[in-house]
């Protein structure tokens, strides 16, 4: 009730094209911090992120640390302030736009809809099967019937009530999932016995680490393991780097720097969103590590056998097992809160990307009529092709769904996006091959050589006869790190060697940043 009373009224503040797509560009510091944070951490983060950390152990707390520097610090202070700044500039309402009239390109603007609405459709069905994941353990509820009612409840807000709908939303949701994460951290200390003994008691098990994981590096669940082995690379590259940094591209985070009215907001919402993230994805990978005492206690099992090897479901299982009943149903509200603010914030940058940045701007010119009615429009059409993906992916696709979006992002968008910030030199040329740069050897890395892509995908062993063009660690290393440094490289060379964009528009651009 209280979501979709926010939601009416946003409806009812929502009257300009700004206040649908931005918010109206006057959000308060504490809700811009709640709403980046409560989009940012999801049940991606909880649950698959947490049954990661319950499979690989806690070497997954320095992805927290990464969230806190990387995704707060960096995200608002540096990229934060330009990008609200330039955006105002130039009129922007969404990602795709900001970059398409930096660089003064049509195609950059279409292109970044075309990817967004593409690919991100992948990170929200990995959202939707989390949140479905847990109604169906907990209430007993058809997965498939869980998927559809989760879907319906969000997509009703956000077509209506645009951005506005989803950062009041977001707001309420994380002040819900902050105090469920902290109450659930609690419980867990007093379960095993308090602080030190719990840690301790999982350090003690580092004998139980099944085989094949043992094989490919895992030393124990309170270490990292061993330097150069799959699992390190997969945890350094993959996890916490893959998700780390590509944070900084996230085209549904980024549009939410340009709702606030001052550089002075988003420096004060630093100090909300550090500590929400540190209490958010810290507890889940915290808890989803020692789970595996709680369930040596009780089952006599590891927390991956009591799943049945479904990574998705150690954290449903752990809260359903170790907690009251009725902090299952507060637990189910916070995850719930998590699974839709996420989601409202992915349908309404899709629906963006590919009613207003691909559609009208890209297609049409700018001429194809209304730009809300077009967005809901969008906004509708990816809803159906996210559901459509949460009913098809496999089993324990959460984690590697969502550092496999990331990662693309990153390569896609993070160097032309900084350019755009921070660099007056980069060209329209050198931000079109950069786009197209990143994402190809991306997606050609995952499709190719990323062997827990490219082995199920079947397409190189279709083509090449082989599961993957290359052998070796390079099969475990993420495109992130691969990838991007591609196009950083490719933006820096075409960009020197093209025609500097014209002083008057850069001028324009960096109005209020820097001197020229």
């Amino acid at each position: 009730m209280i979501v979709f009373y926010c939601g009416w009224i946003a409806y009812k503040r929502t009257k300009e094209v700004d206040d649908y797509m931005l918010a109206g560009r006057s959000v308060h510091p504490y809700i811009l911090a709640l709403s980046y944070g409560a989009a940012f951490i999801s049940t991606s983060a909880i649950v698959g992120f947490g049954g990661v950390s319950a499979t690989l152990g806690m070497g997954t707390l320095w992805l927290v640390f990464m969230n806190i520097v990387v995704g707060i610090f960096v995200a608002f202070v540096l990229f934060g302030s330009r990008t609200r700044r330039i955006g105002v500039n130039l009129g922007a309402v969404t990602f795709p736009e900001l970059l398409g009239k930096r660089f003064n390109s049509k195609f950059i603007q279409g292109f970044s809809g075309a990817l967004i609405g593409v690919f991100m459709p992948l990170y929200a069905g990995i959202v939707l099967i989390g949140g479905a994941r847990f109604m169906e353990t907990s209430l007993g509820v058809n997965y498939d019937v869980a998927v559809f009612i989760l879907t319906i409840i969000v997509a009703a807000y956000v077509i209506t009530g645009g951005l506005l709908a989803v950062m009041y939303t977001d707001a309420m949701q994380g002040t819900l999932m902050l105090g469920g994460m902290t109450v659930l951290l609690i419980l867990t200390y007093v379960n095993l016995g308090g602080i030190t003994e719990a840690h301790q008691a999982l350090t003690d098990m580092s004998s139980m680490v099944p085989a094949g994981l043992a094989a490919g590096g895992h030393t124990g669940w309170t270490s990292m393991p061993a330097f150069g082995t799959p699992i390190w690379w997969t945890m350094v590259s993959t996890i916490i780097l893959g998700v780390g940094i590509g944070v900084l591209a996230q085209p549904q985070l980024a549009v939410r720097f340009m709702t606030v009215d001052s550089k002075k907001s988003l420096n004060r919402a630093v100090f909300a969103g550090g500590p929400f993230i540190l209490m958010m994805a810290g507890v889940a990978y915290i808890v989803g590590a020692l789970s595996n005492v709680y369930f040596l206690d009780t089952q006599g099992q590891i927390a991956l056998d009591v799943a049945g090897g479904n990574m998705d479901r150690i954290i449903p299982e752990y809260i359903n097992s170790a907690t009251p009943d009725l902090f299952v149903a507060i637990f189910m509200v916070t995850l719930l809160a998590a699974a839709m603010s996420t989601l409202s914030s992915q349908y309404h940058t899709m629906g963006t990307a590919i009613g207003h940045d691909f559609y009208k701007e890209f297609l049409k010119g700018g001429k194809s009529g209304k730009t809300i009615s077009v967005t809901r429009l969008g906004i509708a059409v990816t809803i159906i092709l996210s559901v459509i993906l949460a009913y098809m992916l496999p089993i324990s696709i959460i984690a590697r769904g969502t550092a496999i979006f990331f990662g693309l992002c990153a390569a896609a968008f993070l160097p032309a996006y900084a350019g755009a910030l921070f660099w007056p030199r980069m060209t329209r040329e050198g931000a079109i091959a950069s786009l197209l740069a990143g994402t190809f050897s991306s997606l050609f890395w995952l499709t190719f050589v990323h062997a827990k892509e490219a082995a199920p995908l079947g397409i190189s062993q279709a083509i090449f006869g082989t599961e993957t063009l290359l052998t070796g660690t390079w099969t475990v290393v993420d495109p992130i790190l691969v990838a991007t440094p591609i196009a950083a490289i490719t933006a820096v060379v075409v960009s020197l060697a093209t025609k500097p964009m014209p002083e008057e528009h850069l001028d324009k651009c960096y109005r209020g940043c820097i001197k020229r």
